[in-house]
Protein backbone atom coordinates (compact mmCIF):
# COMPACT_ATOMS: atom_id res chain seq x y z
CA UNK A 1 0.00 0.00 0.00
CA UNK A 2 1.46 3.42 -0.95
CA UNK A 3 2.46 5.82 1.78
CA UNK A 4 -0.18 8.60 2.18
CA UNK A 5 1.00 12.07 1.20
CA UNK A 6 1.20 15.10 3.48
CA UNK A 7 -2.07 16.14 5.10
CA UNK A 8 -3.28 19.59 6.02
CA UNK A 9 -5.96 19.77 8.73
CA UNK A 10 -6.93 16.21 7.93
CA UNK A 11 -7.15 16.72 4.15
CA UNK A 12 -4.72 15.38 1.57
CA UNK A 13 -3.37 17.64 -1.14
CA UNK A 14 -5.62 15.90 -3.68
CA UNK A 15 -8.70 16.45 -1.53
CA UNK A 16 -7.87 20.13 -1.09
CA UNK A 17 -7.32 20.50 -4.83
CA UNK A 18 -10.69 18.89 -5.56
CA UNK A 19 -12.44 21.10 -3.00
CA UNK A 20 -11.08 24.41 -4.27
CA UNK A 21 -10.17 23.81 -7.91
CA UNK A 22 -12.26 21.08 -9.47
CA UNK A 23 -15.93 21.59 -8.57
CA UNK A 24 -18.10 22.90 -11.40
CA UNK A 25 -18.75 26.20 -9.55
CA UNK A 26 -15.63 27.52 -7.80
CA UNK A 27 -17.26 30.98 -7.64
CA UNK A 28 -19.84 29.59 -5.21
CA UNK A 29 -17.07 28.39 -2.92
CA UNK A 30 -15.37 31.78 -3.14
CA UNK A 31 -18.66 33.54 -2.37
CA UNK A 32 -19.21 31.40 0.72
CA UNK A 33 -15.72 32.18 1.97
CA UNK A 34 -15.58 35.86 0.92
CA UNK A 35 -18.97 37.40 1.78
CA UNK A 36 -20.17 37.55 5.38
CA UNK A 37 -23.19 39.89 5.54
CA UNK A 38 -24.28 40.66 9.12
CA UNK A 39 -27.85 40.89 10.36
CA UNK A 40 -29.06 44.40 9.37
CA UNK A 41 -28.45 47.03 12.06
CA UNK A 42 -30.74 49.68 10.55
CA UNK A 43 -33.96 50.27 8.63
CA UNK A 44 -34.96 53.03 6.25
CA UNK A 45 -38.40 54.55 6.79
CA UNK A 46 -40.39 56.65 4.34
CA UNK A 47 -42.44 59.60 5.73
CA UNK A 48 -45.73 57.71 5.38
CA UNK A 49 -44.30 54.94 7.57
CA UNK A 50 -43.45 57.45 10.33
CA UNK A 51 -46.69 59.41 10.10
CA UNK A 52 -47.26 63.03 9.06
CA UNK A 53 -44.97 65.55 10.73
CA UNK A 54 -43.21 62.89 12.79
CA UNK A 55 -39.53 63.53 13.40
CA UNK A 56 -36.92 61.03 12.34
CA UNK A 57 -36.70 58.26 14.93
CA UNK A 58 -33.91 58.39 17.49
CA UNK A 59 -31.57 55.44 18.05
CA UNK A 60 -33.49 52.54 19.55
CA UNK A 61 -33.13 51.74 23.26
CA UNK A 62 -32.54 48.14 24.30
CA UNK A 63 -36.22 47.34 24.93
CA UNK A 64 -37.36 48.87 21.64
CA UNK A 65 -34.65 47.01 19.76
CA UNK A 66 -35.80 43.71 21.27
CA UNK A 67 -39.41 44.45 20.32
CA UNK A 68 -38.38 45.52 16.81
CA UNK A 69 -36.54 42.23 16.32
CA UNK A 70 -39.77 40.33 16.99
CA UNK A 71 -41.77 42.37 14.43
CA UNK A 72 -41.50 42.04 10.65
CA UNK A 73 -39.39 44.67 8.91
CA UNK A 74 -41.35 47.60 7.46
CA UNK A 75 -41.71 47.88 3.71
CA UNK A 76 -38.75 49.73 2.26
CA UNK A 77 -39.21 52.89 0.17
CA UNK A 78 -38.44 52.70 -3.54
CA UNK A 79 -35.20 53.91 -5.08
CA UNK A 80 -35.03 57.62 -5.65
CA UNK A 81 -36.96 58.19 -2.41
CA UNK A 82 -35.11 60.58 -0.21
CA UNK A 83 -34.47 63.16 -2.89
CA UNK A 84 -35.91 65.90 -0.69
CA UNK A 85 -34.78 66.73 2.82
CA UNK A 86 -36.38 64.42 5.35
CA UNK A 87 -37.98 62.18 2.71
CA UNK A 88 -36.48 58.99 4.20
CA UNK A 89 -35.14 58.48 7.68
CA UNK A 90 -32.58 56.19 9.19
CA UNK A 91 -33.56 54.07 12.19
CA UNK A 92 -30.58 52.44 13.91
CA UNK A 93 -30.79 49.38 16.12
CA UNK A 94 -28.78 49.19 19.33
CA UNK A 95 -26.23 46.97 17.59
CA UNK A 96 -25.30 49.93 15.36
CA UNK A 97 -23.50 51.52 18.36
CA UNK A 98 -24.45 55.15 17.56
CA UNK A 99 -22.07 57.54 19.36
CA UNK A 100 -23.45 60.95 18.45
CA UNK A 101 -26.53 63.15 19.02
CA UNK A 102 -29.72 63.52 17.02
CA UNK A 103 -28.17 66.56 15.30
CA UNK A 104 -25.52 64.39 13.66
CA UNK A 105 -28.11 61.73 12.79
CA UNK A 106 -30.14 64.43 11.02
CA UNK A 107 -27.10 65.10 8.77
CA UNK A 108 -27.37 61.54 7.39
CA UNK A 109 -29.40 61.13 4.21
CA UNK A 110 -30.45 57.62 3.17
CA UNK A 111 -31.97 56.57 -0.13
CA UNK A 112 -32.02 53.71 -2.62
CA UNK A 113 -30.46 53.26 -6.03
CA UNK A 114 -30.90 50.46 -8.59
CA UNK A 115 -27.97 48.43 -9.95
CA UNK A 116 -27.50 47.14 -13.51
CA UNK A 117 -28.26 43.66 -12.12
CA UNK A 118 -31.63 44.97 -10.83
CA UNK A 119 -30.75 44.93 -7.12
CA UNK A 120 -31.90 47.74 -4.87
CA UNK A 121 -28.90 49.36 -3.21
CA UNK A 122 -29.08 51.11 0.17
CA UNK A 123 -27.06 54.35 0.01
CA UNK A 124 -26.01 56.85 2.67
CA UNK A 125 -24.77 60.42 2.30
CA UNK A 126 -23.26 61.89 5.47
CA UNK A 127 -22.91 65.66 5.41
CA UNK A 128 -20.01 66.05 7.85
CA UNK A 129 -18.63 69.31 6.46
CA UNK A 130 -21.36 71.36 4.71
CA UNK A 131 -18.82 73.80 3.22
CA UNK A 132 -16.62 70.99 1.90
CA UNK A 133 -15.89 70.72 -1.82
CA UNK A 134 -15.11 67.01 -1.52
CA UNK A 135 -17.07 63.83 -0.95
CA UNK A 136 -15.37 60.52 -0.25
CA UNK A 137 -16.94 57.41 -1.83
CA UNK A 138 -16.38 54.81 0.89
CA UNK A 139 -16.74 51.04 0.32
CA UNK A 140 -16.92 49.52 3.80
CA UNK A 141 -15.31 46.24 4.79
CA UNK A 142 -16.84 42.80 5.02
CA UNK A 143 -19.17 41.68 7.85
CA UNK A 144 -20.50 45.21 8.54
CA UNK A 145 -23.32 47.33 7.14
CA UNK A 146 -24.08 51.06 6.93
CA UNK A 147 -25.69 51.10 10.37
CA UNK A 148 -22.49 49.88 12.00
CA UNK A 149 -20.33 52.27 9.97
CA UNK A 150 -22.46 55.41 10.40
CA UNK A 151 -20.66 56.69 13.54
CA UNK A 152 -17.29 56.05 11.91
CA UNK A 153 -18.33 58.10 8.86
CA UNK A 154 -19.27 61.10 11.03
CA UNK A 155 -15.89 60.98 12.79
CA UNK A 156 -13.88 60.44 9.61
CA UNK A 157 -15.61 63.18 7.64
CA UNK A 158 -15.26 65.65 10.51
CA UNK A 159 -11.53 64.93 10.85
CA UNK A 160 -10.67 65.20 7.16
CA UNK A 161 -13.25 67.94 6.39
CA UNK A 162 -15.22 66.15 3.70
CA UNK A 163 -18.59 64.50 3.24
CA UNK A 164 -18.93 60.72 3.04
CA UNK A 165 -21.01 58.70 0.57
CA UNK A 166 -21.31 54.96 1.18
CA UNK A 167 -23.54 52.05 0.20
CA UNK A 168 -24.35 48.53 1.28
CA UNK A 169 -23.37 45.70 -1.03
CA UNK A 170 -26.10 43.46 -2.44
CA UNK A 171 -27.34 41.23 0.38
CA UNK A 172 -26.03 43.55 3.11
CA UNK A 173 -28.18 45.84 5.28
CA UNK A 174 -31.30 46.92 3.39
CA UNK A 175 -29.85 46.16 -0.06
CA UNK A 176 -31.58 43.41 -2.02
CA UNK A 177 -29.94 40.55 -3.90
CA UNK A 178 -27.24 38.11 -2.91
CA UNK A 179 -23.59 38.81 -2.24
CA UNK A 180 -21.46 37.87 -5.26
CA UNK A 181 -18.50 39.18 -7.18
CA UNK A 182 -20.64 40.22 -10.17
CA UNK A 183 -23.11 42.01 -7.91
CA UNK A 184 -20.23 43.76 -6.16
CA UNK A 185 -19.06 45.31 -9.44
CA UNK A 186 -22.61 46.41 -10.26
CA UNK A 187 -22.98 47.83 -6.73
CA UNK A 188 -19.93 50.10 -6.93
CA UNK A 189 -20.96 51.29 -10.40
CA UNK A 190 -24.48 52.14 -9.18
CA UNK A 191 -23.05 53.89 -6.11
CA UNK A 192 -20.71 55.97 -8.29
CA UNK A 193 -23.58 56.93 -10.60
CA UNK A 194 -25.81 57.84 -7.62
CA UNK A 195 -23.08 60.02 -6.15
CA UNK A 196 -22.48 61.80 -9.46
CA UNK A 197 -26.17 62.39 -10.25
CA UNK A 198 -27.47 63.31 -6.78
Amino acid sequence: MPEPGPRMNGFSLGELCWLFCCPPCPSRIAAKLAFLPPEPTYTVLAPEQRGPGAPAPAPAPAAAAANAAAQPAPQQPEEGAGAGPGACSLHLSERADWQYSQRELDAVEVFFSRTARDNRLGCMFVRCAPSSRYTLLFSHGNAVDLGQMCSFYIGLGSRINCNIFSYDYSGYGVSSGKPSEKNLYADIDAAWQALRTR
